[in-house]
């Protein structure tokens, strides 16, 4: 009996990142193409968009205009097409003018300790629906305690590991790793630890890779 080909799937992200979402929708629809013909295997790596966010965070719109130059136009026309692009996918994107960005770097560490539970894709989604659809903080460390009990990880060791600077250093490594490797735009992944495809690409493109360059060379 021929044995199910694993294809291990790193994920360079951040949880602000509406293209990041995106991505993983169109890559979990061109997973299940391949249903019973490959077993996959996520792993989510951080990084940051914004690592000098302050704590308050930003207004949405300054921070469009700041970054990127965009006016409140330009903003609204985009949040309109990740809206319609989300519906697409079945993701709910409901941030609006009253949004802020925010500091994710303690996300980042809750979800590193996630990757060692099993439950690192639950609270990845998890956070993105936190941030795009309900509007949440996820800056805020008793929003992350919540947010990660949620998905079944323990409530003190979340507080714990909140309250001091727990996986810290490994975050810096692994953001500096992936800078390191030329990744400096969000989303990228990276199949089999060889092909990086690069951004929310579509459901066929992931598919092509999964068939063309992965599952015909394991046959």
């Amino acid at each position: 009996m021929t044995e199910t080909p694993v294809i291990t799937v790193d994920i360079v992200s951040d949880v602000v990142c509406p293209w990041c979402i995106i991505g993983y929708k169109k890559l979990e629809k061109a997973m299940e193409q391949f249903e019973g013909q490959a077993r996959f295997e996520l792993s989510w790596h951080a990084f940051e968009l914004n690592p000098s966010m302050p704590p308050e965070g930003q207004d949405i719109g300054e921070h469009m205009a700041q970054k990127y130059g965009a006016t409140p136009e330009q903003s609204k026309a985009n949040r309109d097409r990740l809206r319609s692009a989300g519906s697409a996918l079945d993701f709910e994107f409901n941030h609006g003018e009253k949004m802020r960005m925010v500091n994710t770097f303690d996300a980042h560490r809750l979800l590193h300790w996630a990757g060692e539970t099993g439950k690192q894709t639950a609270l990845k989604l998890a956070l993105f629906k936190a941030h795009f659809t309900d509007g949440r903080n996820v800056s805020d460390r008793e929003t992350l305690v919540e947010i990660a009990t949620s998905v079944g990880l323990d409530q003190k060791r979340a507080c714990d590991l909140l309250a001091t600077d727990m996986f810290a250093a490994e975050v810096r490594a692994v953001e500096a790793e992936w800078q390191d490797r030329f990744i400096t735009g969000v989303p990228a992944f990276i199949f089999n630890k060889k092909f990086m495809v690069p951004g929310a690409q579509e459901v066929d493109v992931f598919a092509n890779i999964i068939e063309n360059k992965l599952l015909k060379k394991a046959a």
